[in-house]
């Protein structure tokens, strides 16, 4: 096939990508299995999360269905005399007691969570009534701030969710013009004091959860005009989080090397490109350190992630309001996914989905609407299902067809059980003598002197397979009918013998079948042992200009003959 379709620099292009899905199969060749990504983890917060722990312990089980990899806990104690005492309103001086907490740790315990691995307590600059200069009230708050931590760790949350946001009317913890005593001490004096709290805050919180991560909703990106400046004083003076920077660099005083810091960059909610993501993290690693002192600005490089707010609401709500993303020609849903794609490529770990309106599981907030996400954005749940795993999204999408009855495989003869196939045109082909399987091709390196045929009495099953003999480079050859923007999953089930590799390399021809978007040629491996069979599983989307998606069963460095590869159970299953 690929001398028919192709011309000379098509087969140059084929060459060359065989060639290095076999050195990308060489560089790990010998080690042991392991995943070396980088963990992209979607975390859940909203509205719809207003709720105690022994709701969420009750709805545990079907939240726990949802496409996350943690929440924000509302987290709320009983005083004494029975009052509730919620975590969240941590900057107040009212003391409290860390048994009144007990009932909630033992609620999350109880959850069993097994998919929400990265849970956070949430606690608030709430009500912010606490001058920083009282140190009474400040004693209150550290000792909040240990409790929360002692909660998050008991219960086996990662971490503590901080918002700085002032909810209580008028105190604003972090501005200088809102505080108590701003007629009596300078800014200067107020941004001192500050990071002598955030110094004790952090210390506290470690002592108790030396591993924790503290993640916030925003950090020091919600005041990054005032980086850039010989001297940023004067902005942030007149900033409502003013002193949230000198807050942050009391933190990272006290941060030994096993707490993680996350900036949640809330600002994202109206980002809609990748380049808004690319330049708001730039700024987040670049400039923002320059709003904490120069002996933390390592320490604030090693330990401080980037992350992302994506705003559901934004992609619901009309034109007319200032919250706002638009579909850019396309469905919105499909701008959804491209964001959380984009901000899950972009952020260090975590990207937070936080919604108002409506709903992702049963909530006893009467402001939240009775619909869910999905019914007022359809396909929402699958677009984080995609952003998140994409791999996940396959099967999770095969395994619903398969109960479905709807499961097409559009890989022709994927079994290679028969001696006739159809093209991609339709028209039947009947198996030749020590050719290929029917309905595919076959292609080798020139200095490559071995066979590429179908053999009748192997397979998984017993029923025919796809075999390769001392072939050097070489593979087998089928195309699909693709339109751009499809998502597609690919699996294979392979068996290797001898020296040799075998992978399947995913490529793109465009209508008039000249191969096109080489960069997003994907290759995929099989982790398990050369001598049984293992699969080989991966998903693509298809690019623009794109007309087949091109599935190369690829062989390489086999020495001799008696080096063998088998192939067998292709399939190709276009998930939407």
């Amino acid at each position: 096939m690929a001398e028919r379709t192709c011309g000379a620099a098509s087969r140059t292009w084929a060459l060359a990508a065989v060639a290095l899905l076999g050195a990308l199969g060489a560089a790990w060749a010998g080690d042991a299995p392991r995943d070396v990504r980088r963990p992209k983890k979607l975390i859940a917060t909203g509205w719809d999360l207003d709720f105690d722990t022994a709701w969420l312990r009750e709805h545990a089980p079907q939240m726990q269905q949802r496409p996350f990899d943690g929440l924000v806990i509302k987290v709320v104690g009983r005083s004494d005399d029975g009052k509730p005492v919620p975590v969240r309103e941590t900057f107040s001086r009212t003391p409290w007691k860390a048994e009144w907490f007990d009932r909630a740790v033992e609620d999350l315990k109880a959850c069993g969570f097994r998919r929400f691995t990265d849970n956070f307590v949430q606690i608030g600059a709430n009500p912010g009534d606490v001058d920083w200069f009282d140190d009474a009230g400040w004693r209150a708050i550290v000792d909040h701030c240990r409790i929360a931590a002692r909660v998050a760790r008991r219960s086996g949350a990662r971490g503590i969710l901080f918002d700085p946001e002032p909810y209580t009317a008028p105190h604003a913890q972090f501005s200088w013009a809102a505080q108590p005593g701003h007629g009596r001490h300078t800014f200067d004096e107020y941004a001192a004091k500050a990071r002598e709290r955030g110094r004790a805050c952090l210390q506290a919180m470690a002592e108790e959860h030396p591993d924790l991560v503290l993640f916030c909703y925003f950090m020091n990106s919600v005041v990054a005009s005032a980086a850039g400046r010989a001297d940023p004083r004067p902005v942030l003076a007149g900033q409502g989080y003013g002193l949230l920077p000198a807050f942050v660099d009391g933190w990272l005083d006290a941060a030994p090397p096993a707490v993680t810091f996350v900036d949640g960059c809330e600002h994202a909610y109206r980002f809609n490109s990748r380049a808004d993501f690319l330049e708001a993290a730039n700024r987040i690693r670049g400039a923002c350190q320059e709003l904490v002192s120069p002996e933390n600005r390592a320490k604030y490089r090693a330990q401080v992630q980037v992350s992302f707010g994506i705003y559901l609401d934004a992609h619901v709500n009309p034109p007319t309001s200032p919250w706002y993303i638009d579909g850019r020609g396309g469905p919105r849903v499909d701008r959804l996914r491209a964001n959380v794609c984009d901000a899950l490529g972009v952020a260090d770990e975590y990207v937070w989905i936080y919604g108002e309106k409506y709903r992702w599981w049963p909530t006893p907030n009467k402001g939240v609407g009775a619909e869910s996400w999905n019914d007022v954005l359809p396909g929402a749940e699958d677009a984080l299902r995609w952003a998140r795993d994409p791999d996940a999204y396959g099967r999770f999408k095969i395994e619903a067809a398969a109960k479905a009855g709807t499961l097409a495989n559009a890989a022709r003869n994927g079994d290679f059980a028969s001696d006739k196939a159809a093209t991609e045109t339709g028209a039947e082909v009947a198996w030749r003598k020590d050719g290929p399987p029917a309905g595919w091709s076959a292609w080798q390196d020139e200095k490559s002197k071995g066979t590429l045929v179908w053999d009748r009495e192997a397979g998984a099953a017993g029923k025919g397979a796809a075999r390769a003999a001392g072939v050097s480079n070489g593979c087998f050859l089928q195309k699909v009918a693709a339109k751009p923007g499809q998502r597609w999953a690919v699996r294979a089930l392979r068996r290797v013998r001898g020296t040799g590799r075998a992978s399947v390399l995913v490529r793109w021809q465009d209508a008039d079948q000249r191969w096109t978007a080489e960069d997003r040629d994907r290759p995929f491996f099989c982790e398990g042992a050369a001598g049984e069979w293992g699969e080989i599983f991966g998903v693509v989307e298809v690019p623009e200009g794109a007309g087949f998606l091109v599935l190369l069963l690829a062989v390489h460095d086999q020495a001799s003959a008696d080096d063998l590869a088998w192939f067998d159970d292709v399939a190709a299953y276009a998930l939407d």
